[in-house]
């Protein structure tokens, strides 16, 4: 059996690859792959390790006749063509849950980072600028006491819903369907969208992407938040409709946005949005701890074997 994987990855789960198929792999761990090279790469293999940036379509498909199994290194999938993949008998695998808590925290450091101007501040300290005291320097926004609102309420969307209530926030969230086992538990209330809008000091947007869901989250919904609220997007960019949101954050009509993810990434260096100061930016680190990337490294690899094997995987999306 062949694997192919579009990233390098860590030295101990090649190992593990290596005892059960024939591996080869993209030689670098952050450069992405052409899709011209994908299709190069994967003609005679029986299996491929994927991540979100490879255009996984029907061209790369068809391209590919022995595949048996595409094993996901992450819990979005929209890259890949999972309904030509179905239709060609190939099981596409993800890592859902393992990343829960990583996300979640991330989400908060975003959040943080944004209420309290850290980028802002950071600059001020190691520029120069930092003359003297005053009473409304770098002044941010209180968490203690405000509502959270939550876009998409599952695992990560509770998660960071538990940490809200650990800094005293009123916790409130849409979702495409109501959770009242969670709301009981965490202490949250669901509301209709325009209402979390419209009561939200801060909107952490939290849903997986689906075409239907393209720019949920554009002008006339920004239109109703309040002036001084938060955006913190570390789900997937195009839930956002990035140009409403520059507009809104340029014309004083939002707080402040925090964002880990973008419509195109990476994103280009002279987009809009890096060149307001109240906006946070990460480069879709979300999962990035060491304990979690290692254990959706495994999942995939776990689920890969398990396909090859005629075995059932753990975490299947078709």
């Amino acid at each position: 059996m062949k694997v192919f994987a579009t990233r390098k990855l860590p030295e101990e789960i090649v190992k593990k690859l290596e005892q059960h198929v024939e591996y080869n792999e993209w030689h670098s761990a952050e450069q992405p792959m052409t899709k011209e090279q994908i299709v190069d790469a994967v003609k005679d293999v029986d299996g491929i390790i994927s991540v979100l940036s490879d255009p996984l379509d029907k061209e790369v498909l068809e391209s590919a006749p022995n595949v048996k199994v595409i094993s996901q290194l992450a819990v979005g999938f929209n890259n890949i063509d999972v309904e030509e993949a179905t239709k060609r008998s190939i099981r596409v695998t993800n890592t859902p849950d393992v990343l829960t808590n990583a996300t979640a925290d991330l989400t908060f450091a975003l959040l943080l980072a944004a209420a309290r101007k850290l980028s802002a501040a950071s600059k001020e300290v190691r520029e120069g600028e930092w003359k003297s005291w005053s009473l409304l320097q770098l002044a941010g926004k209180e968490l203690s006491g405000s509502t959270i609102g939550i876009l998409g309420f599952g695992r990560i969307g509770q998660a960071v819903a538990r940490r809200a209530k650990g800094f005293d926030m009123d916790v409130i969230y849409w979702n495409r369907s109501k959770k009242p086992e969670a709301e009981q538990a965490i202490g949250a209330t669901y509301h209709e969208l325009k209402d979390v809008l419209k009561q939200a000091d801060f909107l952490v947007i939290m849903l997986p992407f689906a075409p239907e869901l393209k720019y949920l989250i554009g002008a006339e919904e920004l239109a109703l938040m309040k002036e001084d609220a938060i955006v913190v997007n570390t789900a997937r960019g195009g839930l956002v409709d990035e140009a409403a949101l520059y507009e809104a954050l340029k014309n004083g009509k939002l707080g402040a946005a925090a964002l880990d993810v973008f419509e195109q990434e990476p994103v280009p260096t002279d987009h809009p949005l890096l060149t307001l100061p109240n906006v946070e930016v990460a480069p879709h680190i979300g999962s990035s701890t060491i304990a979690t990337r290692m254990e959706m490294a495994d999942l995939t690899v776990r689920n890969l074997l398990a396909v090859l094997q005629n075995k059932e995987p753990e975490t299947p999306v078709n």
